[in-house]
């Protein structure tokens, strides 16, 4: 009888517990190929920030670090789909520098792979200054920028098979520029594309008033600004050419030859795409746009939401050719 007992619930630990290991390990264990284990899928991918407040790198969960750019790039305020293509594009960004995915990693701080300095590339903020900036609508906020995360996750853009540079501004004006335009090398999907989406952006029209001796002490005392001003100099102030997407490409103030990208920086202006004019002896510039206008467009972004388009449809509008692939299938 004993042994009857025995052999039974040896019988019943098999079928309880030895098999269904057998069949889960079967079924869904971390696949191999060539003898090495796949990347580590989802949240499990970790990515190497370097924080600059802090100075010191940290290791995060890559979906959890996109939360934070996405909230720091975008307004919560924006449509989900809007949400969702910027999310896309972060990734992409974040992705393409990352070591684990042959990536360079940053240059700046070795061990890193990304900054949450905006200057060394996208900016990035916590949950706590969230809470403090967004108030009583942190919840609200923060849920929509998670879903807007975790309903693309994984997800990157590519042209031929490899990670694009995904760059993005704020507010285009009429037309995207072009990488090779604004930085002198061409990438075949950040190319001039239309941009009618991004009208009611506040950022898109812009004025300011210089003097002429303002002018002359920001862009140098070699351009002689005041002297052919006030000489009415012909000539002395004129855009000389344009770029494809119709931002300035060189323009003449007093006796020196600028870039628009030169002008923009040195007179803080939106964007180089601008007219002057001269009016009451003062130098008038109108500026349409905000940022360098290469790639995704974010007010256009939301526009295109607001009509009914997804985040794929917004993310090959203003990335040229490009397709929607998963690290996690990498």
């Amino acid at each position: 009888m004993k042994k009857v007992l025995a052999w039974t619930v040896l019988l019943v630990l098999v079928l309880v517990i030895v098999i269904p290991i057998l069949v889960i390990g079967g079924f869904h264990g971390e696949p191999r190929q060539g003898g090495s284990a796949k990347m580590a899928k989802g949240d499990h991918i970790i990515i190497k920030v370097y924080f600059h407040e802090q100075q010191k790198i940290v290791e995060i969960k890559l979906e959890e670090y996109l939360k934070g750019v996405v909230a720091a790039e975008m307004p919560a305020e924006f449509e989900l789909e809007a949400l969702k293509a910027q999310a896309v594009a972060a990734r992409t960004y974040a992705v393409k520098n990352m070591t684990a995915f042959g990536g360079s990693g940053l240059a700046e701080q070795p061990g890193a792979d990304v900054s949450t300095d905006y200057k060394q590339g996208q900016a990035w903020i916590n949950e706590e200054a969230l809470k403090k900036r967004w108030g009583s609508n942190y919840a609200k906020f923060w849920d929509k920028i998670s879903q807007a995360v975790e309903e693309t996750s994984g997800e990157v853009a590519t042209y031929n098979g490899e990670f694009i540079q995904a760059v993005y501004h704020s507010t285009s004006g009429e037309k995207t520029a072009s990488a090779k335009e604004v930085w002198g090398f061409d990438y075949p999907y950040l190319q001039s594309v239309p941009c009618t989406w991004d009208h009611k952006s506040p950022r898109y029209y812009d004025k300011k008033e210089f003097s002429f001796a303002q002018v002359e002490q920001l862009l140098g005392p070699e351009t002689q600004v005041v002297a052919a001003m006030q000489n009415n100099s012909s000539g002395a102030m004129a855009i000389l050419n344009t770029t494809e997407s119709g931002r300035v490409g060189q323009i003449r103030i007093g006796s020196k030859v600028f870039s628009g990208a030169e002008v923009r920086e040195k007179l803080d202006l939106r964007s180089n795409n601008f007219n002057v004019e001269l009016k009451d002896n003062k130098i008038v510039v109108n500026t349409i746009g905000y940022g360098h206008g290469v790639g995704l467009c974010q007010y256009g972004a939301n526009g295109m939401a607001k009509e009914g388009m997804d985040y794929r449809q917004i993310i090959t509008k203003y990335y040229t050719g490009v397709a929607l692939k998963n690290i996690n299938a990498y």
